[in-house]
């Protein structure tokens, strides 16, 4: 077995003239420079250096130093030295130490008794302590409580040793004593902890004695009677009761920790309600007082747990777990509403909305540098309220639309799609929300929101007042046109920017022909008389220019080509809602002179981006469309828009009812199943093997290790082999991947006929991985074999390789052998894993990563389907596109995938393919991460996986 470590120092500075400079700095007479030496001698000790010259110096110019650094220093190397040979015997020069030891013991100095008796605490060799126990007992009675208190962690390390009864055996009675008549609240501690671990019998005693008093004890009191009742109740249930009511006269102790292990401890012995109630009350009381952030998380955590296994109780203690939204830290406030959620009732519906609610308006008016991000999340919950109880969703959409011109982007878009889902699952709320949507139309600054606002109005606008209103705010936002004007000297000028003239010519004396917004050529001063006006100045706006004018402008003709869109639907709802064909003509001509000018725009030098392709097509499509309109066009328009965007919705509620019903079929043993409880069966009816095997399978079920059948044959199927058959030396290695570490169990066989000495596993690695070990040398008999174990630690994401060799002497050969092994390469795949989140979120994530790889597709398959399939299998990771949007075969794909780290890092990839009319497929698949190491790893899996077939 390897010996438990103590003390851990990190030093990587090891040399050989370092010994030779130690040895020379303590046999000075400085104490600094002693000081410094014993530091360096400690740390090379730690990292498995041998210096077995330096304790005979040390015995003779250290031991008698006065120098307390030197005598701390002393006490710690005395600690990790070796004090046993092979065998287990003390070695004799330990004999030199006791003597030093019993004479610190009785130093007249405290802090050389004080710190010797804690070094007695790590010391397990009877035959060292043996001659110090009557110095040790003679410190029970010192004046100094700072002796006493460690005079009694001695006596009780002494104790606990494998022969320590034998000698102390009146410990527990004498420590019994010094507890009645001790004053220092440490040493008292102290004392009960000592019963409580070596005679629990005395511990209860004195606890039930004393339980009147429990609440007027110090805090380290508390806390040891906390443990101590715990650890009865699980030997003795039958007390509980008793123990329960002493737990609950200290809820209301003044030490915060003292409360919170009062409630730890009553959710660990009872799942009574009153006594849930009891901890739950105290957590929130807690959450309240406390004002360090890392102390309300872990309540939090606590209230998590108590919401998963009694959620009807927790039900009740909703509004009290809300009350942690007043604190500042996202982190707090994000988990605060993720339990919340989860507790939602219809009795408490309404409570839990108007809480929201009034967050909501706090975030509006405060100053806070995170307030948007906080009005983000209050808007997710209210929306997630929404969808599931639909009759709150009148009491929240007014509200919240009053932030679609939210200077947060994020939280503009999660209203504007709240505003969405609630107008198509809420039919009654239709009016209202498009009335109010475009009294507040002008106020919405960011192009996206504009977007689904636009989409929302095409699609929602029924009756005649709506789709003439609706067509009114668009125009009132992109303001007159044309959007431009050609002047004297040939440079352009956006209308907007010139004096508004009313009722006034102009006279300009050229008169050369300039193109006006319909195509025709005029004069330059009628040229400027037709485009010379300022859009209408709209009531609220933030400045004269609309919005969609100003963000048209800055070249989004994305945005323009929704404008296009929108017109053109609300136009044809006209056709059917309007009666007058002069009306209706003059409407389309409105619309088709606005998405002129935007092609007008889109390809003049005003702006210093040309219209896009795509842009492009789709506004002439519009065009189009308008001049020429037939029925299957118009309902395609009109009505299969919504009727794709139902679907998309009832497809997310399926999904997630699901989900919800996956969870709550996952069980761990099937009805009429066999419970087999070996400890019932007599030692007749099982062999030693098969008891040692059950209990070597409750122990790792018991650590999260349990693995299933046929796990032995996937074990076979990693081994790797490190070596050639034909060497000298063969192993082989089985690499288990855990969250951040990696272990090596390697195999080495010795196939010579000679004793290999010295043998040793030299690793090295690359990339973002790090030997933990440093490598031991091994003695290996002819065809004999050693397993040796290595441990990685993973510190990202990235794929890594692990390298090196196998080094070994043997008597023949003066020189060391080398065998060289394979490389061992790391899979990002055991690192990630498939997981959900929102598109709005992945969107966001896609455009703030900075880091994209980019891979073209190359494959034998030839179906789009299944390659996407393919590329799910292999790159491990879920595909967030639902399957509805997947329907079809029209040559083309689409699909977003995500996938989480074990570190917490996300990766996404969007695959984009296209069928070829040779049946081939065509595309690229693209990485972003916000890391190189998962946007460079995941794409050379992509790369090596995507030719093979599904």
């Amino acid at each position: 077995m390897e010996k438990s470590s103590t003390l851990l120092v990190h030093f990587d500075k090891s040399s050989p003239a370092l010994a030779n400079e130690i040895k020379e700095a303590l046999e000075g007479s400085d104490s600094s420079a002693k000081a410094d030496a014993m530091k360096k001698a400690i740390m090379l000790l730690l990292n498995g250096e041998s210096l077995p010259h330096l304790f005979i110096t040390i015995v003779r110019y250290v031991l008698p130093s006065e120098d307390h650094t030197v005598q701390k220093l002393l006490l710690l190397y005395l600690e990790i030295i070796d004090k046993t040979d092979s065998k287990g015997r003390v070695l004799p020069e330990m004999i030199l130490i006791c003597q030093n030891l019993r004479n610190n013991l009785q130093s007249p100095n405290e802090y050389i008794r004080g710190v010797t008796l804690r070094f007695l605490c790590r010391l397990s060799e009877s035959e060292i302590i043996e001659p110090l126990v009557p110095s040790v007992l003679s410190n029970l009675d010192h004046r100094h409580p700072f002796i006493r208190r460690n005079a009694i962690l001695a006596v009780m390390s002494i104790y606990r040793l494998p022969h320590g009864e034998q000698l102390l055996p009146d410990a527990p009675e004498m420590i019994e004593k010094a507890l009645a008549t001790e004053q220092d609240p440490s040493a008292k501690r102290n004392a009960f902890l000592m019963l409580f671990n070596c005679d629990q019998t005395r511990a209860v005693t004195f606890l039930l004695s004393h339980a009147e008093q429990i609440p007027e004890w110090n805090e380290l009191m508390q806390m040891v009677a906390l443990d101590l009742i715990r650890k009865v109740c699980r030997t003795n249930p039958g007390m509980k009761g008793k123990y329960i009511m002493i737990i609950i006269s200290l809820l209301t102790a003044p030490s915060a920790a003292v409360v919170y292990e009062c409630a730890s401890t009553l959710v660990s012995l009872s799942s009574a309600p009153t006594v849930i109630r009891s901890a739950a009350t105290t957590y929130c009381q807690l959450l309240l007082s406390q004002s360090d952030n890392n102390v309300k998380l872990i309540v939090l955590d606590r209230l998590n747990e108590l919401k998963n296994s009694h959620r009807e109780i927790m039900m009740d203690m909703i509004m009290d777990v809300l009350r942690a939204l007043s604190s500042p830290n996202l982190d707090i406030q994000r988990k605060t509403l993720d339990i919340a959620l989860e507790l939602i009732t219809p009795r408490n519906i309404d409570e839990v909305v108007l809480t929201l609610k009034k967050e909501v308006v706090k975030t509006q008016s405060g100053e806070l540098e995170k307030n948007g991000e906080y009005r983000q999340m209050l808007v997710q919950a209210i929306h997630s309220c929404a969808m599931k109880f639909p009759e709150v969703a009148s009491t929240v959409v007014h509200l919240l639309m009053d932030f679609l011109g939210d200077s947060n982007v994020a939280s503009a878009i999660d209203v504007v799609l709240f505003v969405r889902e609630i107008i198509e699952t809420n039919p009654k709320l239709r009016v209202s929300i498009i009335t109010r949507l475009l009294d507040t139309f002008y106020q919405i600054r960011a192009a996206r929101v504009c977007s689904c606002a636009l989409w929302i109005i095409g699609e929602y606008c029924l009756s005649l007042s709506e789709v003439e209103s609706g067509i009114s705010t668009i125009k009132q936002c992109l303001g007159d046109l044309p959007f431009y004007t050609v002047s004297e000297d040939g440079e352009t000028n956006d209308s907007s920017k010139k004096p508004q003239q009313v009722n006034s010519s102009v006279t300009v004396s050229s008169r050369r022909p300039a193109v006006l917004a319909d195509g025709t050529y005029a004069t330059q001063s009628a040229a400027s008389e037709n485009a010379v006006s300022a859009p209408a100045i709209v009531p609220g706006s933030l400045n004269s220019t609309g919005n969609l004018r100003s963000l048209i402008l800055t070249c989004d003709f994305f945005l323009g080509a929704v404008v296009s869109c929108t017109l053109t639907k609300l136009v044809l709802r006209l056709e059917e809602v309007q009666p007058s064909k002069a009306e209706v003509n003059k409407q389309t001509t409105g619309a088709l002179l606005i998405m002129t000018s935007l092609l007008q725009l889109g390809q003049s030098s005003y702006l210093p981006h040309p219209i896009d392709n795509d842009s492009y097509d789709r506004i002439v499509l519009c065009i189009r469309l308008l001049c020429n309109t037939g029925d299957e066009v118009r309902k395609i328009w009109l009505e299969s828009c919504r009727q794709s965007f139902a679907k998309m919705l009832a497809d997310k509620q399926f999904r997630e009812m699901e989900e919800l019903k996956a969870k709550a079929q996952i069980s761990y043993a099937q009805p009429d199943d066999l419970i087999d409880f070996y400890h019932l069966k007599g030692r007749r009816g099982m062999t030693q093997i098969e008891l040692e095997d059950e209990v070597h399978d409750d122990l790792k079920r018991a650590t999260g290790e349990f693995t299933k059948d046929g796990d032995d044959a996937n074990k076979l199927n990693r081994i790797l082999q490190l070596t050639g058959f034909s060497d000298p030396v063969y192993a082989e290695a089985y690499v288990t991947v855990h969250h951040y570490d990696i272990v090596l169990d390697v195999t080495v066989i010795n196939r010579t006929k000679e004793t290999l000495q010295n043998l040793c596993l030299e690793l090295a690695t690359m990339g973002d991985l790090k030997l933990v070990e440093r490598p031991q040398n091994y003695t290996l008999a002819p065809e004999s074999s050693k397993q040796i174990k290595a441990n990685i630690k993973v510190s990202s994401t990235e794929t890594g390789v692990i390298f090196g060799n196998i080094v070994y002497e043997t008597s023949n050969v003066l020189e060391r052998s080398v065998v060289v092994l394979n490389d061992i390469h790391i899979d990002i795949m055991d690192y990630i894993s498939p997981a959900t989140c929102a598109d709005v979120a992945f969107r966001n994530m896609w455009a703030e990563f900075e880091w994209e790889n980019k891979v073209a597709v190359n494959t034998v398959i030839q179906d789009e389907k299944e390659f996407l399939n393919h590329i799910i299998k292999s790159t491990n990771m879920k595909c967030l596109t639902a399957p509805s949007a997947l329907d079809g075969e029209c040559g083309f794909l689409a699909a977003n995938l995500y996938a989480k780290s074990v570190f917490g890092e996300d990766a996404l990839v969007n695959v984009s393919i296209e069928k070829q009319a040779d049946g081939k497929l065509s595309g690229y698949i693209r990485i972003r991460s916000k890391t190189q190491g998962i946007a460079l790893s995941l794409g050379d899996k992509i790369t090596l996986k995507q030719k093979g077939g599904a």
